[in-house]
């Protein structure tokens, strides 16, 4: 935890940022028919974009490098105003002239399911980080996805060389021998993308064979059953905190952002999953993707009136 001597840790989140159009509703829709929604919002999404306003939210110095769309994409200035609003430091986006940014629309059910349409963006995947060098001065940890696995792992690989740790979210499935997880710290991954990628159900094998490929901090979060880790070649389990969830969006980039900022503070990464997890399960309980993210007072209140960990 930092006070009023301890230097803010600089957070990079880099990666994608998505213009979201979140609709609840009781349930999901049968084909040819209409649905009443009780609430409406249009927000920013995107793995490392949701995962920067969970770090802005927190109180971290927070940055955020991805490309997005030219000055002609109003969706891709939308994100970007959202961003600054948040107090992000936007200096890291590379726009691309004709490129255009991912749009979703997000339905939720009344128990916080999700269901998802996205329409991609356009002309952004062959886009570089200008210079991630510079995009790391001062910067104390690295969050990615690995939705533009070529910008992001420019942005690692100049990590690694400052000796900085590199968070990867694994939320899409890949490779075992994907060159970007290589490049981890910590890899943590969400349960669809560790099975999507190891071919296992079962998690706590999946993280087994994902070791015998990577060796870095290793784990998977599966919502409300809570977040599985290596220590060694033991699988060790943290449950969920239980909470009224009403909205599941974003609560994965959340835990990433809550782990990755208690990471650069200092905190062993079992306390920095417990924290995020408590991050994770307030969002839960917010109507409104990331931008139901907590602030730090509220996870801090949150986890006091929690039972203590088990050893």
């Amino acid at each position: 935890m930092t006070d009023a001597t301890t230097k803010t840790p600089a957070i990079l989140c880099s990666g994608i940022a998505v213009h979201d159009i979140v609709m609840r509703v009781k349930s999901f829709p049968e084909p040819g028919t209409k649905v009443h929604a009780s609430d409406f919002i249009v927000t920013g999404g995107g793995c490392a974009a949701n995962a920067a306003v969970a770090v802005a939210r927190l109180g971290g110095d927070t940055r955020f490098a991805g490309p997005l769309g030219g000055d002609d994409d109003a969706i891709s200035n939308r994100i970007i105003a959202d961003l600054l609003a948040e107090g992000i430091d936007c200096r890291g986006i590379e726009r691309v002239d004709g490129g255009s940014a991912s749009v979703s629309l997000i339905l939720l059910d009344e128990q916080g399911e999700k269901t998802i349409a996205t329409r991609r963006g356009g002309q952004l995947g062959d886009r570089l980080p200008a210079d991630p060098q510079k995009l790391l001065a001062g910067v104390d940890a690295v969050l990615v996805d690995n939705r533009f696995p070529e910008f992001v792992s420019a942005v690692c690989r100049a990590a690694r060389k400052r000796d900085i740790p590199v968070v990867i979210d694994l939320d899409q499935r890949t490779g075992l021998d994907d060159p970007l997880l290589a490049l981890g710290t910590h890899v943590i991954a969400s349960s669809e993308a560790s099975r999507g990628s190891t071919g296992l159900n079962d998690l706590g094998a999946a993280l087994l064979r994902l070791r015998k490929h990577l060796d870095c901090f290793l784990a998977v979060t599966d919502g409300p059953n809570g977040v599985y880790w290596l220590e060694g070649n033991e699988v060790r389990h943290m449950p969920a905190f239980k909470v009224d969830a009403i909205d599941s969006l974003a609560a994965g980039d959340v835990f990433h952002g809550a782990f990755t900022l208690t990471l650069a503070e200092g905190r062993k990464p079992v306390d920095a999953m417990r924290f995020g997890s408590a991050a994770a399960a307030l969002k839960c309980t917010r109507f409104g993707g990331a931008s139901g993210a907590p602030s730090r007072a509220e996870v801090e209140e949150f986890l006091r009136r929690q039972p203590p960990p088990h050893a």
